[in-house]
């Protein structure tokens, strides 16, 4: 009778560490869902993955002799009531050259509206070399009824991309915008961009 009670206390302990360790594999599959979220917006961020752009505090003191064409796309999604427009087409530029362009938004609606801007680069292959210095996308921008305001964003090419043979083929970069409007959108938004927009306006 002895025997066949000894494996009791054993068979408990395996069904124990089978329910610890499937609790922690859930708990892993958890923190690695959210991780994989900033792990991999890096990625796009370093690798210029999917048309991602780079950041950078200046252009660089060198301007190289080759010439893109930059084009400019602006959407809004369905729910955004916002008008939002490229105010030029396009521009040609010399690789390393830093320039200015300018997007135009206006709130035609009754209430304040707080909106945030996804963008990218095509080809896709170009977003390693395209850099923003200062742009609007990088804040969640408010208009108030009405209001209309001036974005500026100022890039450059890398000059690096006349070093790359798979970037042999591109001389003209779209980048495109699309305003999302953020449901709850903070106080803390376009201040610096109104103010840089106005300065902008002004000149």
């Amino acid at each position: 009778m002895e025997s066949q009670l000894n494996p009791r206390p054993d068979h408990s302990r395996r069904i124990r560490v089978t329910a610890l360790v499937a609790v922690c594999v859930a708990f892993g599959m958890v923190g690695a869902a959210y991780a994989a979220v900033p792990l991999y917006q890096m990625f796009c961020q370093v690798t210029g993955y999917g048309g991602t752009t780079q950041v950078a505090a200046e252009a660089p003191a060198a301007v190289g002799k080759r010439l893109i064409t930059v084009r400019f796309n602006a959407d809004t999604a369905a729910a955004m009531p916002w008008r939002f427009r490229p105010l030029q087409r396009a521009i040609t530029v010399h690789v390393g050259e830093q320039t200015l362009a300018v997007y135009e938004a206006t709130n035609p609606s009754q209430r304040r509206v707080v909106g945030s801007a996804s963008f990218n680069v095509t080809p896709a292959k170009a977003g390693a070399y395209f850099n923003k210095i200062e742009c609007f996308c990088f804040t969640e921008q408010a208009l108030a009824p009405g209001e209309r305001v001036d974005m500026p964003v100022s890039f450059f090419v890398d000059p690096a991309i006349s070093d790359d043979p798979n970037l042999d083929d591109v001389n003209t970069i779209t980048l495109s915008y699309t305003f999302f409007e953020m449901a709850g959108g903070t106080d803390k938004t376009n201040s610096t961009t109104t103010i840089a927009a106005n300065q902008v306006t002004n000149e």
